[in-house]
């Protein structure tokens, strides 16, 4: 993943190629590895580059043969092969998977964003037409971030960012680009690419999906996303929490390296035999000694808390279990305190789940990209799939329960994918998402809706074979037994009870925010709130706390109309502490109580 940065629609942009590069920079914690920038007739565009696919090709922003198409691109293109070998004449001058948009856009213009598969934002920008056409897109989640401004002192100019930071200063409109989306400057307009027989459930009257539940097409959907996921030319890791989602990635990610290990044994096998039926001289006898000496590969993992929280005792049976090398890092409250300001700054927002959630990752990134490792597989959307979440249990039927499942996928840009996006591209560390696959999507979000309904407590059933039915029931019997008859995880992981990333890497941790901010927000200024901010009033001191550091960091009213609040449903009953712990029914579950 990367940064991108554009601007379109000005007199002089040469003059503009200083200023460009210098709010450029201010993002290039997303590509460390480097810098390109294009000056074309009215447009100028910026990439830093986080080299992952191409490692030795592939610097942006990409141009044409003809020198007519310029593109920049943040993101993995995962199907980019398939996409090439339906393109014969097409000629590359990179190894990069995001190339393939050039000859695309020739041949298909705009539809060209149905075609692909993967996480990305991109500007490319036409120079055959006269004024020369920029179009922009993101993809159908919103796993990758990009944000679209205007200012009033540029009338006509359209600005794009992988981040808000390189436009607030400039841009006195700024939205959050929406996913699934196309911008084409030619007629000015955005419109949705992305239209899924399941997106329009969380409508009045939408469609509410009956296909009966397939585990089998559940599991191998999720491996084949995983799979597709592990294409990368450097070192790769798993966030292992413990929980079932992350642990479900990871043993998906072991089974995997491991088949590519023993491919690449076989073929040290090969190379081996060839050796030794030839003639033996120096040479020979070295190669046979790299070839027999060359290490399996093995699936690292990496897991942070607090002493002895949840998530770093279930992360270490997950690894043992499955044989990776695991990395585990014990974080102070203190130390997450510390760490507020920066994790903001990053961010880019004042929701008070995301900051709970992204400081421990933030913290995590920083020591997985210091061992040199540029990409990570992470568990991020399976709640909102699968009505995970603690509160889901109140939804008073199965039409609201599948309605707030494809809210929460909706709004998944403004949440859980901003956080894994950000507190890993903070420290220039690609995190990819499995779960928010198209192709496993259309799978998970067309089951019945009565299939991933739950209770807890006494109220709480089992099946045939004893297993409770619990929140996201559907995955887990998924691979609850492998074809091999080798589980995937042991039955303590696989069942064990959904916790907020937040609250699983210590309870303290929550604990310790809401603390220092009863120190830090006096009773007095609390009180005035509604006197400081007339819209997404804070209704804590935590989130008062949170709030008052943002606004310092983006003091503009465009800047705070990107943040969106994650707010439990409070017409189910559920309280408006987004922690898991705040559902009632999370101790009495564990204690198998209603």
């Amino acid at each position: 993943m990367c940064a991108i940065l554009g601007l379109h629609g000005i007199q002089h942009p040469a003059g503009c190629r200083a200023r460009m590069i210098a709010l450029s920079k201010k993002l290039r914690h997303r590509g460390p590895d480097w810098s390109g920038c294009y000056v074309g007739k009215e447009t100028v565009l910026v990439h830093e580059r986080l080299a992952i696919v191409g490692v030795d090709t592939g610097a942006q922003p990409l141009v044409s043969d003809d020198g007519k198409l310029i593109l920049a691109v943040n993101g993995e293109i995962y199907n980019h092969l398939a996409l090439k070998k339906d393109l014969p004449d097409a000629k590359f001058k990179t190894h990069s998977d995001c190339e393939v948009i050039l000859p695309l856009y020739k041949k298909h213009d705009k539809d060209l964003c149905n075609m692909l598969d993967g996480m990305f934002s991109f500007i490319l920008l036409d120079e055959s037409v006269t004024p020369s056409r920029v179009i922009a897109a993101r993809d159908p989640i919103g796993i990758t971030t990009l944000y679209q401004g205007w200012s009033s002192k540029q009338p006509g100019a359209t600005w794009f960012s992988s981040e808000l930071k390189a436009l607030v200063e400039d841009c006195d409109k700024i939205i959050s680009f929406p996913p699934g989306h196309v911008f084409d400057s030619r007629d000015n307009t955005t419109v949705r690419y992305f239209n899924p027989s399941w997106w329009d459930g969380d409508l009045e009257g939408g469609r509410i999906p009956r296909n009966p539940v397939d585990l089998t097409a559940l599991r191998e959907g999720l491996e084949a996303a995983v799979r597709k996921r592990l294409m990368s030319e450097v070192p790769y890791g798993v966030l292992l929490s413990g929980g079932l989602d992350s642990s479900l990635i990871a043993a998906i990610a072991a089974r995997e390296t491991e088949k590519v290990a023993q491919a690449q044994y076989e073929l040290r096998q090969r190379r081996l035999q060839e050796i030794a039926s030839g003639p033996s001289t120096p040479t020979t006898k070295m190669l046979a000694e790299e070839a027999s000496l060359a290490a399996w590969p093995r699936l690292h993992s990496f897991s942070i808390g607090l002493e002895n929280s949840p998530d770093l005792l279930a992360a270490r049976k997950v690894a043992a279990y499955l044989g990776t090398v695991h990395h585990e890092y014990v974080f102070t409250v203190q130390e997450g305190l510390d760490a507020i300001p920066d994790v903001i700054y990053h961010l880019e927002t004042y929701d008070v789940t995301t900051v709970r959630a992204s400081t421990p990752m933030y913290l995590l990134s920083r020591k997985i990209k210091a061992m040199g490792v540029k990409m990570v597989l992470s568990g991020e959307g399976s709640d909102e799939v699968f009505g995970g979440y603690l509160y889901f249990h109140a939804a008073p039927d199965d039409v609201a329960f599948h309605q707030e499942s494809v809210r929460r996928v909706k709004n998944l840009h403004t949440s859980d994918c901003l956080r894994a996006n950000k507190s890993t591209m903070a420290w220039g560390l690609e995190a990819r998402v499995p779960f928010l696959d198209k192709s496993f999507l259309d799978i998970a979000m067309n089951v019945d809706p009565k299939e991933k309904m739950f209770s807890k407590g006494s109220q709480q059933q089992v099946d045939e074979d004893g297993c409770p039915k619990m929140e996201k029931y559907i995955i887990r019997k998924a691979f609850d037994c492998a074809p091999d008859g080798k589980p995937y995880l042991p039955k303590s992981i696989l069942w064990r009870q959904k916790e907020q990333f937040s609250d699983g890497v210590g309870y303290s941790w929550i604990d310790g925010i809401k603390d220092h901010a009863a120190d830090v927000v006096s009773d007095e200024a609390f009180a005035k709130r509604s006197e400081r901010w007339t819209t997404d009033v804070p209704d804590t001191k935590e989130a008062y706390y949170i709030r008052e550091i943002f606004d310092g960091l983006f003091p503009t009213e465009a800047a705070a109309s990107t943040a969106v609040r994650w707010i439990p449903r409070g017409d189910w009953g559920c309280a408006p502490d987004p922690s898991g712990r705040a559902v009632a029914i999370h101790n009495a579950a564990y204690e198998g109580e209603a």
